[in-house]
C-alpha cells in the first residue's frame, strides 16, 4: 500500500512539473532558433509588410501581437525588448503601451502559475518551517507584500523573469501579482514603447534604437523615484509601527 502511494505521489509531482519543464524546453529551444526572427534586423527588414497588415487588420494585429508578446514572455523566448518596441513602431506609444503591458503581464501570469503550481507550495512549506534569516526575510516580505512587489518590477536591474519567480514561491496571491505586475513595469514598458513609436526615423537614418536609454539619469532617476515610493509604506510601518498598513 505504501508503494503504491508513493508511486502515486511520484506521478502527481511529475504532472506539476509538467509546465516548467515545458517553459524550460522550449526556452531552450527558443535560444538557439528564434534569435534570428525576433531581432531588430528581422523588424527592419519586414516594417512595410507588417504597416500594410496593420493598416488592412488593425484589431486582429492588435491581438495577435499581444498573444505573441504573451507566447514570448511565457517561455522565456529572445526578444521581448523588440516586442516592445514593434508594439511603440506598430501602434504608436499609446495604446502601444498598453498592448505591450497586457501581453507581458499575460506571459508572467502563465510563468507564476507554473511555478507556483510546481515548486511553490513545497517551497513556502520550507520557507514557513525554517527560522533565523530566511525567516526573518519572509516575514518581511509577507508583512509589505505590496510595497516589495512593484519594487521589484520598478527596479531596471532585477530580470523580468526572476521577478515572475519570486512571488510564486512565496505564496503571493494571483490577484497582487497581476496588479502589481500590470502597474509595476508600466513606467519601463512606457520608455520602450516610445523609443519604438520613433523607429521610423532610425530606420530612415540607418541606425538601431538606444536600448540603454532606460539607464540615463533623466529616466532612470524618475523610476528610482517610484523605487523609492513603493518603499514608503515600510518606512512608515517602522516609524508609526504600525503593522496592519497596506498588508
Amino acid at each position: 500500500m505504501t508503494d503504491m502511494t508513493d508511486e502515486a505521489n511520484q506521478k502527481t509531482a511529475l504532472v506539476r512539473y509538467l509546465p516548467l519543464m515545458a517553459i524550460a524546453l522550449v526556452a531552450a529551444i527558443g535560444a538557439f532558433t528564434l534569435r534570428d526572427y525576433l531581432s531588430f534586423d528581422a523588424l527592419r527588414d519586414n516594417r512595410e509588410t507588417l504597416i500594410v497588415f496593420r493598416d488592412s487588420n488593425y484589431v486582429m494585429t492588435a491581438l495577435v501581437f499581444m498573444l505573441a508578446y504573451m507566447v514570448i514572455v511565457a517561455f522565456s523566448l529572445p526578444g521581448a525588448a523588440i516586442a516592445t518596441l514593434t508594439g511603440g513602431f506598430l501602434f504608436g506609444v499609446f495604446p502601444g503601451v498598453l498592448f505591450n503591458v497586457i501581453g507581458a503581464t499575460s506571459g508572467a501570469v502563465i510563468i507564476f502559475l507554473a511555478a507556483q503550481w510546481g515548486l511553490g507550495e513545497k517551497l513556502q512549506e520550507r520557507m514557513d518551517a525554517s527560522d533565523g534569516m530566511v525567516a526573518k526575510i519572509k516575514h518581511g516580505i509577507d508583512e509589505n507584500q505590496w510595497s516589495m512587489l512593484f519594487f521589484i518590477r520598478l527596479v531596471p536591474a532585477v530580470p523580468f523573469f526572476v521577478a515572475n519567480l519570486i512571488p510564486a514561491f512565496l505564496g503571493v496571491p494571483l490577484y497582487r501579482f497581476v496588479i502589481s505586475t500590470f502597474f509595476g513595469i508600466m513606467p519601463g514598458g512606457l520608455v520602450y514603447t516610445s523609443v519604438g513609436s520613433g523607429l521610423g526615423e532610425v530606420f530612415a537614418k540607418d541606425e538601431t534604437p538606444n536600448l540603454g536609454i532606460i539607464f540615463e539619469s533623466h529616466i532612470l532617476l524618475p523610476i528610482l523615484g517610484l523605487c523609492a515610493l513603493s518603499l514608503m509604506p515600510i518606512v512608515i510601518k517602522k516609524i508609526t509601527g504600525k503593522k496592519d498598513l497596506l498588508k
